[in-house]
C-alpha cells in the first residue's frame, strides 16, 4: 500500500502540485475520484476532459485519425475532439488507465512525459490526471513502470464522514444519512459476488438509492428489491430494518426547536446523542442562509447547556472534538460570531479534561 488520503487532503495536494506534475489516483469504482476532479478544477474555471481508456480500442481514439497534409505530403493527425484549440489550458482526466490497452497505454506515455500526442502539445498549465482500480474483482492491465514513475501515486479513501457531509450539501436523503452515520461499514462493500453479477454497495449507488427515496414516504417490499438492485440484497434489507426502527432525533430539528426536542433527547444513550453531534454539525455547515444559521447556534447553545446540565461529559468530548476539527470551517466561524457562551464553554471544559 502506498501514500493514502482522503478528500480533504486530496483536495490540498491538489492545490499545492504544479501543473507539469502528474497525478494518480488509485482506489475502487464509484467513490468519487472523478467527481472531485471535475468540481475542483471547473470551479477555478479549467476545462476538464474525461477520457475513458478502458473504452478505446484504438490509438485513433486518444490522438486523432491520420489524414494526408497537402502541402507537405505528410501524413498529420487531425486533432481529436477534445484537444483545446484556444490555447487554454485544461486538465486532463484518464479515467480506467489500468484497462486500456497495451497500444493505448504507449500512447500515454509520450502524453505524459511531454504534455504531447502525435507532435500536437497541449497548452501550457494543462494537467494530467489519472485515476486507476484497484481489486482482484476488476479485469486490469499491468502498468509499464516507466509509465507509473512519471505519476505521483496516491491511494484514495475518502472518509465516511466526508461521504456524510458530501451528502448533506448534495440533497441526500435523511434517511440514507442517518443510515450511513450509524452504519458506516455499509458506505461500501470489500465483498464480491461469487458470479461476479452479485450487487454491492458504494458511494455511487447510494446516490441512486436517494433519487428514488426522495419520492416516497416508506419502504415496501417492491421498493426494497428496488433498492437491492442497486446496493444488494443484505445492504437494502439492513437499510430497511433501520428505517423502520429508527425512532432518533432529527438534528435539524433540534437545531430549529431545541426545547421542542429536548423530551426525545432525555431517552437516547451516548451511542444515539454523538451521531446526534455529527448531523448538527453538517446542517450547519451546509446552511448558507444566515438568518437561519444564527438560529441554529441559538438552539445548539441550549443544547451545549443541556449536555453541560446532564454530566454528558463523554458526549461533550465528542462534540468539542468535531469543533477542533478542521473538518466543519463554517460551523466553527458560526459558533464564534452567535454565542460567546459554546466557545467560553469549549474552552472550560477541556481546561477541566486537563486537570
Amino acid at each position: 500500500m502506498g501514500v493514502k488520503i482522503n478528500t480533504a487532503e486530496l483536495l490540498s495536494i491538489l492545490g499545492l502540485t504544479p501543473a507539469h506534475h502528474n497525478i494518480m489516483l488509485v482506489g475502487k469504482h464509484g467513490i468519487g475520484k472523478s467527481q472531485i476532479i471535475e468540481h475542483y478544477f471547473t470551479a477555478r474555471s479549467m476545462r476538464v476532459v474525461t477520457l475513458f481508456l478502458g473504452q478505446m480500442s484504438d490509438p485513433g481514439d486518444l490522438i486523432g485519425l491520420p489524414m494526408l497534409d497537402t502541402a507537405t505530403q505528410k501524413t498529420d493527425f487531425r486533432p481529436p475532439y477534445w484537444f483545446p484549440t484556444d490555447g487554454k489550458p485544461v486538465v486532463l482526466f484518464l479515467d480506467e488507465l489500468n484497462r486500456a490497452r497495451p497500444e493505448i497505454l504507449q500512447t500515454v506515455m509520450d502524453l505524459t512525459l511531454n504534455k504531447t500526442l502525435a507532435g500536437k502539445t497541449l497548452p501550457g498549465g494543462s494537467q494530467i490526471i489519472s485515476a486507476v482500480n484497484e481489486g482482484e474483482e476488476y479485469q486490469l492491465t499491468d502498468l509499464d513502470p516507466a509509465l507509473l514513475s512519471r505519476f505521483n501515486v496516491y491511494y484514495f479513501s475518502p472518509t465516511p464522514a466526508e461521504w456524510l457531509l458530501w451528502a448533506a450539501e448534495h440533497n441526500i436523503d435523511i434517511r440514507l444519512i442517518d443510515f450511513i452515520e450509524h452504519n458506516p461499514d455499509y458506505l461500501e462493500s470489500d465483498t464480491n459476488g461469487d458470479a461476479g453479477l452479485e450487487k454491492n454497495p458504494d458511494r455511487r449507488s447510494w446516490a441512486r438509492v436517494s433519487e428514488i427515496l426522495n419520492t416516497i414516504e416508506s419502504i415496501d417490499k417492491t421498493v426494497e428489491k428496488a433498492i437491492a438492485g442497486m446496493v444488494g440484497i443484505n445492504a437494502a434489507l439492513k437499510f430497511s430494518t433501520f428505517v423502520k426502527n429508527n425512532h432518533g432525533v432529527n438534528p435539524r430539528m433540534v437545531l430549529m426547536d431545541f426545547f421542542a426536542q429536548k423530551k426525545r433527547l432525555e431517552k437516547l444513550d451516548i451511542h444515539e446523542l454523538t451521531p446526534l453531534n455529527e448531523g448538527m454539525f453538517r446542517t450547519i455547515e451546509t446552511e448558507d442562509h444566515q438568518e437561519t444559521v444564527k438560529g441554529y447556534i441559538a438552539n445548539l447553545e441550549h443544547y451545549v447547556k443541556w449536555l453541560r446540565t446532564k454530566k454528558h461529559n463523554e458526549v461533550l468530548a465528542h462534540w468539542t472534538t468535531l469543533y477542533e476539527s478542521s473538518a466543519y470551517p463554517k460551523t466553527k466561524v458560526a459558533v464564534l460570531t452567535y454565542s460567546p457562551y459554546i466557545f467560553k464553554n469549549i474552552i472550560d471544559f477541556i481546561k477541566e479534561i486537563k486537570l
